[in-house]
């Protein structure tokens, strides 16, 4: 099966479910990315306190609708999963149509579209629908089923540690909590599986790398709180992956810091493998978890390399989050992209020269033996040039920005010189 084909499958899968913050459609997610890694659940009991907040009650939901007097149903939370708010509260009965208007929701500026409506932490029941089905509606008597369950329970989220020569990590985290949207978020859950999936199946990293599926903002907080000091003591670049899987130009929202590790990386990765691009700060558009990793007090090094960003497309937080916009080349080209990110951290050390002054190239044959002007482009310029900056504190980052080259180029240099003992790794 080919990895377009595989990403479909997933897609297919996952779509349907029901996904929240907490609840039965995350362990089913779960269940079926373990088909592709060895993610390791863990449940957390509804009470938790973690910081300022606390893990909320468990929410499953059976069906729900609104039929007319002839039976019908207008509202069918079967057919889509967005028609009901999430974390409604059970609720039988029969109102008018001015009364049930006070639980419907739309979006009056997309008339053909539902919205996506939570109501996590106030307990309270909706429906959504698009605008358009809203003024269809006639002066009926309807009748209104939620049958849902909202009681304690656990938060779900999954784990996956990928164990690398060094004990410094890369954390990617990814959503899991969002129902049927394809570009947020199943598009994060997917790309992230198939990244770790790359990892395992490659020669062992450098880095650890620690990967999380966890629901949005709560998930994070669990999450941190629970691991704080490991991560504040091994994290030193992260991404949020999500909203990765439409067609737009990649964004890159910057850390709070803005000048960290994972910045540099994915600034050089952008500049030398795509020509068009966005760069956000903190300030400006940070909508994900990245307002947990890297608040004050937490400080962890963590970006966002997204398609666009969210918020920024039409079909956000709406039923237009779909196929039309997602598909499995634009998981791909994002697959690959992240992929490349890995590359640079993965071979972005640190080197020392090994000689003092510049050493002699000729006698190891790595310089002409007749002295005339060299070409451009010629391996021995970016030899020379690496050597003239390994002075074991400036990383190969550091130096390929400088001469402005992208880093992976510089790979093959940096082992004729290591393999002719004129470099030592340093870290």
């Amino acid at each position: 099966m080919t990895l377009s084909n595989q990403i479909n499958k997933y897609l297919d899968a996952l779509f349907p479910l029901n996904r929240s913050i907490t609840g039965n459609g995350v362990r089913q997610s779960l269940e079926i990315l373990k088909e592709l890694i060895p993610i390791k659940i863990h449940e957390v009991p509804s009470g938790t306190k973690v910081f300022d907040w606390v893990v909320p009650k468990e929410w499953n939901v059976k069906d729900a609708f609104v039929k007319d007097s002839s039976g019908q149903r207008i509202i069918d939370f079967q057919k889509l999963n967005l028609h009901l708010v999430g974390y409604s509260i059970p609720f039988k009965g029969k109102m008018g149509l001015k009364d049930l208007k006070e639980h419907l929701h739309t979006i009056p500026k997309q008339p053909k579209l539902v919205p996506y409506v939570t109501s996590y932490y106030k307990e309270d029941w909706g429906f959504c629908l698009s605008q358009k089905n809203l003024e269809s509606l006639k002066n009926d008597i309807y009748e209104v089923l939620v049958d849902s369950t909202l009681r304690p329970g656990s938060m779900t989220y999954g784990e996956l540690v990928i164990n690398g020569e060094s004990t410094k990590e890369i954390l990617l985290s990814t959503y899991i909590c969002h129902p049927s949207m394809a570009n947020n978020e199943l598009s994060g859950p997917i790309v992230t599986s198939f990244i770790a999936k790359n990892i395992l199946e490659g020669k062992k990293p450098y880095y650890t790398y620690r990967i999380i599926f966890i629901p949005e903002t709560i998930g994070a907080l669990t999450y941190l709180s629970r691991n704080l000091d490991k991560l504040k003591k091994r994290v030193v670049a992260g991404y949020v992956i999500t909203c990765i899987g439409d067609s737009g130009h990649f964004s890159y929202l910057q850390s709070r810091q803005e000048d960290t590790l994972v910045d540099r990386v994915t600034l050089h990765v952008l500049k030398y493998c795509t020509d068009k691009y966005n760069i956000y700060n903190y300030h400006d558009s940070r909508a994900s978890d990245e307002r947990q990793y890297c608040a004050p007090g937490i400080d962890l090094p963590v970006g966002s390399l997204t398609k666009t960003r969210p918020g920024k497309y039409p079909e956000y937080h709406t039923s237009g989050d779909n196929f039309d916009i997602v598909n499995s080349k634009n998981l791909l080209e994002s697959i690959k992209m992240y992929e490349k990110c890995i590359k640079v951290f993965e071979n972005n050390h640190t080197y020392k020269t090994t000689v003092l002054g510049e050493p002699m190239m000729g006698k190891r044959g790595l310089y002409p033996s007749l002295s005339k002007k060299l070409k451009k482009g010629q391996a021995i310029y970016d030899m020379m040039d690496i050597l003239a900056y390994c002075d074991g504190e400036k990383d190969l980052l550091w130096i390929a920005n400088k001469i402005n080259k992208p880093l992976v180029n510089l790979i093959p240099s940096i082992n004729v010189l290591i393999d002719n003992g004129l470099l030592k790794r340093v870290n």
